[in-house]
């Protein structure tokens, strides 16, 4: 518009409820051969006040600007998602979303993100018809004293830094004697034996970690040919009186200063080879060829009749 027209005062609203609502016109309108002209009616009931700031806003949209007052006009529980906005009006709801973020960027719209009482965290739309008045107030400066000379300066620091914890130290693994041969079998005997350790001194109770790095040592024990039983007493015996800090170091120390020496050496007993038996055919082992066992004893009980025959005769 070329020239803000000020609307007339209306007139103190008539007695009459039924009486035509007074309409003024502008008063320099026989002035103005050009541009709009208003002709006001004044409103008693179902009326919205929107400032001039949103109905002439220099960068809004005209569909910002018309979705901003549909919005202010709605009362409040009203639902103004996307969905709800598309079924109401034509336009599609490509356009009314960017008409929504052009009115959230200029401080007409809110998003606040609020927990329920069910615990479900839901998003709620604050409709502001005055921005400038609901700005948060711009943070206090504070004061920078001077720096002492020669002082290097500190590194900034956000204020919702928390100090940061060092990261927990793991505890340095238990170097225990490693089976030749570790068969699941094996590992499972000898965890089962750590793991019974408690029963003995209660202060052997082993968490599942340092039973899982010790079990590699007892199954070399084992493995050496020490029964679990001489595994058990090697363990167990002659402990400290006092408390035990560290149980797990005590009991690899004791599996790797004690570790038995290897079984000795023996001789693989000799497989002999394989015979077909003379008379059956049958496969049998025998260090020469011959007859098998079975052939063997039927061959010496009919020799047997035999003689047993001739000394009837």
């Amino acid at each position: 518009m070329d020239t803000q027209h000020p609307s007339a005062t209306a007139p103190a609203p008539s007695a009459d409820p039924d009486a035509e609502p007074a309409i003024t016109h502008d008063a320099h309108r026989s002035h103005h051969s050009y541009g709009v002209t208003h002709a006001n009616s004044r409103h008693t009931t179902r009326f919205t006040v929107v400032g001039n700031h949103l109905a002439q806003h220099a960068e809004l949209s005209l569909l910002a600007i018309g979705l901003a007052v549909h919005i202010q006009s709605l009362p409040t529980g009203a639902r103004v998602d996307i969905k709800t906005l598309t079924a109401r009006f034509p336009e599609g709801s490509a356009r009314i979303s960017g008409a929504l973020r052009e009115l959230e960027a200029h401080g007409y719209l809110r998003r606040v993100r609020e927990r329920v009482p069910g615990g479900r965290i839901v998003t709620r739309t604050v409709s502001c018809n005055q921005p400038a008045a609901t700005r948060r107030p711009p943070d206090r400066l504070v004061p920078v004293r001077p720096r002492p000379p020669g002082r290097p300066p500190a590194a900034p620091r956000a204020a919702d830094d928390a100090p940061v914890r060092p990261p927990r130290r793991e505890p340095a693994p238990l170097h225990v004697p490693q089976p030749g041969f570790p068969a699941p079998s094996l590992l499972q005997t000898a965890a089962d034996l750590l793991a019974g350790l408690h029963h003995t001194d209660p202060r052997l109770l082993l968490s599942a970690r340092d039973a899982e790095q010790l079990a590699p040592g007892v199954a070399a024990w084992l493995e050496r040919e020490a029964g679990p039983a001489a595994v058990q007493h090697a363990l167990t015996t002659g402990l400290p009186a006092d408390v035990l800090r560290h149980p797990a170091r005590l009991l690899a120390h004791r599996l790797t200063a004690g570790l038995p020496p290897p079984p000795p050496f023996r001789t693989p007993l000799r497989t002999l080879p394989l015979q077909n038996c003379e008379h059956c055919d049958r496969a049998f082992r025998a260090p020469e060829p011959g007859v098998c066992r079975d052939c063997r004893t039927t061959t010496k009980h009919r020799h047997r009749e035999e003689s047993d025959g001739q000394l009837t005769a």
